[in-house]
C-alpha cells in the first residue's frame, strides 16, 4: 500500500468525523449554558494537555505530515484559538490542507528526508518513517484524547461520530 493510500484517506475520514464531533460538542455546550473557557480548558488529568491543545495537536500532525510528505514546506497556523468555533475552523483548515496534497507527491517523497519539530529540537527522518512512526500515532493519540475529554463530560458522541464516514460502509 502506498504512503498516500495509508495516510491521507484516514486523515480525511477522522478529521471529517471530528468536525461532526465539534458540532455536537458546541450544541451540547450551548444547551447546557457551559462557559466556553471551561470547554477549551477541560482535560482528563491535570498534567495532560487541555481540550484546545489536543485539537490543535491532532490538526497540526495532519497538516504538517501531509505537507512534508508531499515535499512541501509545512505551513501551520498559530495555535491561538480561543473558541470552540475557532477550533472547528482549525480542523477545517487541516482537512483542506490534507485534501490539497496529491498521491503522486506523497508517494514520490516517501523515501526522502523530512525535518520537523519535536519540542525545542528539529528531527530528520525518512518521510514514510515519520508518517507511520511519529505523525500518525500522534494524530490518533490527540484525536482520541480530544474525543475522550468531550465524552467524559457527557456529550452524546460515540465511535461512529469519531470514525466519521467510513469508506465503503453504507450510511446508518
Amino acid at each position: 500500500m502506498s504512503l498516500y493510500a495509508f495516510s491521507i484517506p484516514t486523515y480525511q475520514q477522522i478529521l471529517g468525523g471530528m468536525l461532526g464531533v465539534m458540532d455536537k460538542a458546541m450544541a451540547h455546550a450551548t444547551a447546557k449554558k457551559w462557559d466556553e473557557a471551561f470547554m477549551m480548558n477541560d482535560r482528563l488529568y491535570p498534567d495532560m494537555f487541555n481540550f484546545a491543545r489536543q485539537v490543535q495537536s491532532f490538526s497540526d500532525h495532519a497538516m504538517r505530515s501531509a505537507q512534508l510528505c508531499a515535499g512541501k514546506e509545512a505551513n501551520i497556523p498559530a495555535r491561538d484559538e480561543t473558541t470552540m468555533a475557532g477550533l472547528k475552523a482549525r480542523i477545517e483548515k487541516a482537512l483542506a490542507i490534507v485534501n490539497s496534497v496529491s498521491a503522486g507527491d506523497v508517494d514520490a517523497n516517501a523515501g526522502n528526508d523530512v525535518t520537523f519539530p519535536v519540542g525545542p529540537r528539529q528531527v530528520t527522518m525518512k518521510a514514510k518513517d515519520y508518517m507511520m512512526g511519529f505523525a500518525f500515532p500522534n494524530f490518533y493519540f490527540h484525536a482520541t484524547t480530544a474525543y475522550a475529554i468531550l465524552r467524559n463530560r457527557g456529550i452524546e458522541i460515540g465511535k461512529r461520530d469519531f470514525l466519521g464516514k467510513v469508506p465503503g460502509m453504507p450510511a446508518a
